[in-house]
């Protein structure tokens, strides 16, 4: 079947398509100027500031109006910070000060760094209230297990990103901190009634709404009260009938990545999920991170054909580029009336916001002079391999990393050689490795432990002191070092 070019030219403006590298190759600008939506940004396409500026002006010299989208939400998930860790300390520990004053601030700051490189769509704030403590995929990224903590802070992020001329995305509707299995992956199911859902995961939805947000991003989530078997980017009772005629959202549903096992798995193949997705009612479909030109015109050419033969309603096609181009006109509307000078300093505020969510139990003075263990883990496909820990600040300590499923608390005691020992870790009490070796080392020697992850109650009995930050971006393992005495003036500009 001949594809209709002025429906491929229209399916084009409901796709968010990627490219590898610090460069843009010529097909992604090409489909620009044919009519792409716009471009997600991933770490791999950031260097530097300077590269980033560079690269977003050369995606918009294609085309002014380009959305160009990235994921960053500070602490555990940065695609600016992803060589270092975020400046800025990510949800959970703002959550943990709980003033909605400096999430305002935080967010805002973060605002000016991505109007400052070219970005004009942040997929962020997540806004998950985070009730599973196992949750593999959300955690820190959650401000909290509360709904009524997460949702007063989700106004207030809204705000300071919008406040700074980038386009706000609040997500993942309707709610993935219930689940304990990663959509990247698979397609977890959240077995509740609806009304669980109003009370629980939704009362962020409807402060991001009445905070203005510009969007809201789909979960590759199964709730079956309400989505039946497929995920809620494939149910329209979840987009049209919840989010918008319920909740009065009428700004742009924005997918999660169609490539994730959640969506794609469910569908058959991502030009499949994309055309499943519009006809639910998402309008700006965000493809993924491996995508090339043969990928963007197959789907492309999918929503075309099945527009033709009838899946796909062509009204509906029309009103999601309509509501993808308005938010697209907001954004360069925006940035052409901010500020000029773009970027603040966000080291300050990165580091206040951060000593405030520190907590400090016991006497980090016990463990002076320690041997420093990071204890080593893996890193979800949101987080991406972003560094973390003490070790930028460390001045003259010594830091070994280990696993703590190779390793012995005597083998540490040994290596310490007369040191106490600071075991730095994330979600130190959810492997059992990781926490008999804790319990063990706390009970046998001088030992504190600095708890980077999703917090708990758990405390090794005789720890000297246990340190938990709420997250691990670069200022949170700054303030860390700094309370065990580690920070020296040589290393505090590190």
């Amino acid at each position: 079947m001949a594809i209709d070019p002025g429906l491929r030219r229209l399916a084009l403006r409901t796709l968010l398509a990627a490219f590898p590298g610090a460069s843009a190759p010529g097909w992604a600008l090409d489909l620009l100027a044919d009519g792409l939506a716009g471009h997600t940004l991933f770490g791999t396409n950031v260097e530097d500031p300077a590269q980033l500026a560079r690269l977003t002006a050369k995606l918009r010299s294609a085309r002014p109006d380009a959305l160009i989208a990235i994921d960053e939400e500070g602490g555990d998930v940065t695609r600016l910070g992803h060589r270092t860790g975020s400046p800025y300390p990510g949800n959970s520990a703002l959550g943990a000060v709980d003033d909605p004053d400096l999430t305002r601030q935080v967010y805002t700051a973060m605002g000016h760094d991505l109007a400052a490189a070219g970005i004009n769509l942040d997929l962020a704030p997540t806004v998950d209230v985070n009730t599973a403590a196992e949750n593999p995929i959300i955690g820190t990224r959650s401000f909290g297990a509360d709904p009524a903590l997460v949702a007063r802070h989700t106004g207030a992020a809204i705000e300071g990103l919008q406040s700074a001329g980038v386009a706000a995305c609040a997500k993942h509707f309707p709610g993935h901190g219930a689940t304990v299995t990663d959509s990247h992956l698979e397609l977890p199911t959240v077995d509740a009634p609806v009304e669980v859902l109003r009370s629980r995961d939704l009362p962020p939805f409807a402060a991001a709404v009445a905070a203005g947000a510009k969007a809201v991003m789909s979960a590759h989530i199964r709730v079956p009260e309400l989505t039946g078997d497929g995920p809620a980017t494939f149910s329209r009772a979840a987009l049209e009938g919840l989010l918008r005629a319920e909740y009065g959202f009428t700004g742009v549903i924005v997918t999660d990545a169609l490539e994730m096992r959640g969506a794609a798995g469910a569908a058959g193949g991502i030009p499949q999920a994309a055309v499943l997705a519009l006809a639910a009612g998402a309008d700006l479909l965000c493809i993924g991170a491996i995508v090339d030109r043969d990928l963007v015109l197959a789907i492309a050419d999918e929503i075309a054909a099945a527009v033709h033969d009838g899946r796909l309603a062509a009204t509906r096609l029309e009103q999601a580029a309509t509501r993808n181009a308005e938010l697209a006109s907001w954004a360069a509307l925006t940035r052409i009336t901010a500020p000029a000078n773009g970027a603040v300093a966000s080291g300050e505020l990165g580091i206040h916001a951060a000593r405030r969510a520190l907590l400090v139990e016991g006497d980090p003075a016990a463990v002076a002079g320690p041997l420093v263990v990071q204890l080593s883990s893996g890193y979800s496909i949101a987080e991406g391999k972003v560094p973390w820990g003490l070790r930028p600040f460390l001045g003259g300590a010594e830091q070994i990393d280990v696993p703590a499923a190779e390793t012995t608390a005597d083998e540490l005691i040994e290596r310490a050689a007369g040191r106490p020992v600071v075991l730095v870790g994330r979600r130190v009490h959810q492997a059992a490795a990781s926490r008999e070796l804790a319990e063990k080392l706390a009970a046998a020697w001088p030992a504190a432990v600095v708890e980077m992850g999703w917090p708990s109650s758990w405390r090794p009995e005789g720890a000297q002191a246990f340190l938990v930050t709420h997250g691990a971006s670069l200022a949170s393992g700054r303030v860390a070092a700094e309370a065990l005495g580690l920070v020296t003036e040589r290393n505090a500009e590190a």
